[in-house]
C-alpha cells in the first residue's frame, strides 16, 4: 500500500496506519519535511518513508518498522516503546528521546541531546552526536560509532554508552569504564543489528560514577 502526501493529507494517512488488525507493507512518498509522519503506531507493520522528516517522526512507536530514506527533524522515534525507526540520513536534535525500547540506528550523525532521558531504548548511530547527548539517559544502551560533543552522559542514570571516537568532555557524574567480556559481546551484538561489524576494542564504554544519585552537599558544586 503507497500512500502520496503531496495528494494525500497527513492526518489521513497516518488515520489509516491506526486501523485495527493491519499488517503488511506501507509506503509513504513525498514526505517533504512534513512534521508527526507515521507517529503512534502500534501494529507489526513495515513502513518505509521515502525522503525526508521533520519534527517526531516515528514518535511513540509500538512493534512497527519504520524505515527514513532522508534526514529527520527534532525528535525521531521520541518515546518509542518497541519495534525498530531506521534513520538512512542525518536527524537533528532529540533523537529517541525519552524512548523505553525498540532499537534506533541513525547511518548518519544526530545532533544534540540524541537519547536524552532515554528510558530502555537501543541507539546505534553511525557518525558523530553532538552535545549533551544521553543527558540523564537512565536505561538502555547508545552507541556512537564517531565522536561524541561535550557533556556526554550528563547526570546518567544505568544507561550504558560506547564509543569509538573522541569525547569532547564528560558531562556530571559520566566517568569512563572498564569493557569486560559481556560488554564486549553486547556491544558486537548491537552492532550487528544495526549492520555494522567493527571492532569492539576500538570502543570506550562509559556510565555513571553513582555519585550524584543521591544529594550530598560535598557534591553540590557538580550539580
Amino acid at each position: 500500500m503507497a500512500y502520496d502526501l503531496a495528494t494525500t493529507p497527513l492526518r489521513e494517512v497516518n488515520a489509516a496506519l491506526h486501523a485495527p488488525g493491519l499488517s503488511g507493507e506501507f509506503v509513504i512518498a513525498h514526505p517533504d519535511g512534513a512534521h508527526n509522519v507515521a507517529v503512534g503506531l502500534n501494529a507489526p507493520i513495515h513502513v518505509r518513508v521515502d525522503g525526508h522528516v521533520g519534527y517526531y517522526a516515528a514518535g511513540m512507536n509500538q512493534l512497527a518498522h519504520v524505515t527514513i530514506d532522508g534526514n529527520a527533524g527534532t525528535g525521531v522515534a521520541e518515546n518509542m516503546m518497541s519495534g525498530t525507526v531506521w534513520v538512512k540520513g542525518n536527524a537533528s536534535q532529540s533523537a529517541g528521546a525519552t524512548a523505553h525500547g525498540g532499537l534506533l540506528v541513525i547511518e548518519g550523525k544526530a545532533a544534540a541531546r540524541c537519547g536524552i532521558s532515554m528510558k530502555g531504548v537501543d541507539i546505534v548511530v553511525g557518525g558523530d552526536v553532538g552535545h549533551m547527548s544521553a543527558f540523564m539517559a537512565q536505561a538502555g544502551r547508545l552507541v556512537v560509532r564517531g565522536d561524541a560533543g561535550e557533556a556526554l552522559g550528563d547526570s546518567v542514570y544505568e544507561a550504558r554508552i560506547y564509543v569509538r571516537g573522541d569525547v569532547a568532555s564528560l558531562g556530571a557524574d559520566c566517568i569512563a569504564k572498564e569493557m569486560r567480556s559481556d560488554h564486549h559481546a553486547e556491544l558486537e551484538s548491537l552492532l550487528a543489528a544495526a549492520g555494522f561489524d567493527d571492532d569492539t576494542a576500538d570502543y570506550t564504554r562509559y556510565g555513571s560514577a553513582r555519585s550524584l544519585y543521591h544529594f550530598h552537599v560535598d557534591n553540590a558544586t557538580a550539580y
